[in-house]
């Protein structure tokens, strides 16, 4: 059966400015509907989206929340990158060609949670 998937970010704000902003991604009718739960350890893992008849077009990266080491997204190993928060979700749009990626870890870090839609 296929998995449809709807992505929606919402950002409210409070206070001196009172706001909120919802972005709405377009429908993937191709989504893998998955969760992989991983370990990292000190170094490049590489990332491979799923395949097999799905299309991600967007994967969030759901840190576990005592994770105390540095975690940085680039397309190779080779890559800057950019430091991602140590515990807050990260909620990245994929190009639907998109390759494997490199996260970047400055320890171990046990139980991250990729949400692929």
């Amino acid at each position: 059966m296929a998995v449809q998937a709807l992505r929606v970010i919402s950002i409210t704000f409070s206070g001196d400015v009172a706001a909120t902003v919802n972005a709405t991604a377009a429908t993937n009718a191709a989504s893998p509907g998955k969760i992989d739960i991983i370990t990292m350890s000190a170094g490049d893992t590489t990332i491979t989206p799923p395949t097999g008849g799905s299309t991600p077009v967007a994967v969030t990266i759901i840190p576990p929340s005592g994770n105390t080491a540095t975690i940085t997204l680039k397309g190779v190993g080779a890559d800057t990158g950019v430091v991602l928060h140590k515990t807050d979700p990260s909620n990245i749009a994929l190009n639907s060609t998109t390759t494997p990626f490199v996260l970047t870890c400055s320890g171990t870090v046990t139980g991250c949670r990729l949400v692929w839609t």
